[in-house]
């Protein structure tokens, strides 16, 4: 019950932060890297908006995500370890992988595709970023990072006393 609870509660909360990312220029430019190339390239080449984006690296948004994920699935944990490994790494594993799912399936493909928030001013053409490229291989990316924060938090929660 518990484990469905963070889940509900965590899809919540990401989708929140997500919403209120977008929805203006300047927030959507703060998240350049999620847009497909089509986009990307319409960016780079507007005059508009030289200068108010940043491309970033993937190694170094593997590394923030992956402490910002840590913290927040070790935090989650604390409320449902136990002392066995494997319940512990298969929790944290189903709570990573469904926000993973979730972040692909509802809020890249469903929403974030449709909606007319992450959209720029002077690239309004829908059929510009319904590339799911990106979105796919940013699963692929968490679906790795998921598993390796499942196994470290879930070993040092079976070693908490």
């Amino acid at each position: 019950m518990i484990l469905t609870i963070e889940i509900i509660g965590l899809c919540i909360i990401f989708f929140l932060v997500c919403f209120c990312g977008t929805g203006t220029d300047a927030r959507n430019l703060k998240n350049y890297s999620s847009y497909p190339d089509e986009v990307q390239n319409r960016i780079k080449s507007s005059v508009r908006y030289q200068g108010k984006f940043k491309e970033t690296n993937k190694s170094i948004a593997f590394i923030l995500n992956f402490i910002l994920f840590f913290f927040v699935l070790f935090m989650c944990g604390l409320f449902i370890k136990e002392n066995n490994f494997i319940h512990n790494f298969i929790c944290l594993s189903i709570i990573g992988q469904t926000l993973n799912v979730f972040d692909l399936l509802v809020i890249d493909l469903l929403w974030w595709r449709n909606t007319k928030r992450i959209r720029f001013s002077e690239i309004p053409e829908k059929p510009l970023y319904q590339n799911p490229k990106k979105h796919i291989e940013s699963f692929g990316r968490a679906f790795v990072m998921y598993q390796l924060i499942a196994m470290i938090a879930g070993y040092i929660l079976t070693n908490l006393n």
